[in-house]
This record gives structure tokens, sequence and C-alpha cells, in this order.
């Protein structure tokens, strides 16, 4: 279907390609055809000239508008639905005639889609040890602490990071960055909930609301909350200097729109929400 041919034909092809190259690119011996190994091997090169192939077309398109085209962006749950409202927002003012095709996923399987070159690039949050990637920083996004509106430490304006070792910590489920941040953050001596884990943010927040636990929460989830969560909840943030998490924006070095992306992200960097801070 994805080539726009019979099933006979592009068989027909594949056994030529094989009897061409004197080896077995697929075992047909199971269920579902899978790429040999060496076939697995040639896959990897192919995607690599066909995406070659596909920048020399690019790289010519570019020269005429690097700011007008369609970017493929991935970004991380616990950032999209607070930052992209103000970055399209922006983007269109600034740039309209760039187009930004978006898809949420955790950062493991955002970066299997750059790498697999599904997606142009992505938000995620940064260091990222990949020596294939380049990355722009964004921005600081420091952490608050969410906690019941009756808890004990909802009477100070600001909370120590000593203060979270007395509270029992809500996280996230495996596979969200900020889950392993929150555990940085906190300390081995924080009392996190390991069977108590969510998929969201705002399902962290009604769990704190229903007195569950206390949580962290990003600087630019803090004002989202649903009027009557806002009662039962009591947000604060940490004494300076406060932890935080760095954003930004990451592609594989050799796309051929990295200038597109490089002014992406300095205009991104130089219209910033409030709540966060321009990464030095």
């Amino acid at each position: 279907e994805a080539c726009h041919i019979s099933q006979s034909t592009l068989s027909t092809q594949v056994k030529k390609l094989e009897d061409y190259l004197g080896v077995t690119l697929f075992d047909r011996s199971l269920r579902r055809v899978v790429p040999t190994p060496v076939g697995q091997e040639i896959l990897a090169s192919a995607r690599q000239i066909v995406e070659e192939a596909a920048r020399i077309k690019a790289l010519a398109s570019h020269a005429k508008d690097p700011m007008s085209r369609t970017l493929q962006l991935g970004v991380i749950p616990t950032l999209g639905p607070y930052f992209l409202p103000h970055a399209l927002s922006v983007v269109h003012r600034i740039y309209p005639s760039l187009r930004l095709l978006l898809r949420e996923d955790i950062t493991e399987r955002l970066l299997e889609l750059l790498a697999a070159g599904r997606i142009d690039a992505a938000l995620i949050a940064l260091p990222v040890a990949d020596e294939s990637l380049e990355s722009f920083a964004l921005f600081d996004e420091p952490f608050w602490v969410a906690l019941p509106a009756d808890h004990k430490l909802a009477a100070k304006d600001k909370l120590r990071v000593k203060d979270m070792e007395q509270c029992h910590l809500l996280l996230l489920e495996d596979g969200h960055c900020l889950r392993d941040q929150a555990l940085e953050v906190c300390g081995p001596q924080a009392r996190a909930d390991e069977e108590v884990r969510a998929t969201s943010l705002e399902t962290l927040r009604q769990m704190v609301g229903m007195g569950i636990g206390v949580t962290l929460l990003p600087a630019l989830a803090v004002d989202a909350a649903p009027k009557q969560t806002r009662r039962q909840v009591a947000v604060r943030p940490f004494a300076a200097p406060q932890p935080h998490r760095r954003i930004g924006l990451v592609w594989r070095k050799r796309f051929p729109w990295s200038e597109t992306l490089e002014r992406l992200g300095e205009t991104l960097r130089h219209n910033l929400p409030k709540e966060v801070q321009a990464a030095a």
C-alpha cells in the first residue's frame, strides 16, 4: 500500500535485489516477515541514502526561504499543553509561512522517531547524550511543589528541597523524564509512591487534591489547573536556588534545514512566557 504496487510485484523486486546482492534480506520462515541481521544493516544504509537524496532537494529549496516550509515537531507531554499555545502564536505571528505538525510523546520514543527521520526536531528536556544530535537550549523552567491545601507545608511561602523528605511523593509513570527529574530534585530520602504512577500532570494534580500526596510541577503547568482543583491544591515555589529543568530543541546533525531550526530556536528563546528564563 505504501509503495502503490501489488504484493507480488514488490516480492519480485525484493527477490531480484536479494539475487543481485547475493544475500537474504528478509526472513520469511516466521509468521511475520522480518529483516535478517544483514538485511537490517542494509536497510539502515538504504535509509541514509534516501535521506541524503532528499537532503539535496531540501538544500536547493531551502535557499529560497528557510522559514517557508512544514516541520514535523515532537514535544514531551509535560511541556506540550503548557508551552505550545504560546509558542505557536509566536511562530504564526513572526513566520506565517512556517507550518508545524506536532507529535506528543515521551522522550525515548521521540528520539527514536527523530533517528528514523519520522520527525524533524523535538522539544525535550536537556541534556541528551546522543552525539548524532544538535541541541539548542531554549529556557530554564523552575519546579514548584503542589500539595494538598490543608498540608502543613502549605503554610510556608517558600519550601526548601529538604522539606520534601517528609512528604509522600507522587510521580509520573516510567518513561516520563519528569519522573527522573523529580527524583533527582527530591533526593534519595524522598518517600516516592511506587504503587501510584500517573500518566499526566493533570492526573497528578487531581491526586494531590485528593490528599494522596505531593508532587512537583513545572512552572508553565502551575496556572493550568481547573478552578475546583485550585481550591484543593496549594502550589508553592522553592527557595533560591530554585531547582529547574532545561528545555531545548534537538535535531539530527545532517538535517538539511538546520538554519530553519536555529532561527526557530532563537525566536522562541526571545519570546518566552514570563514563568521561565532564557537559557544562558
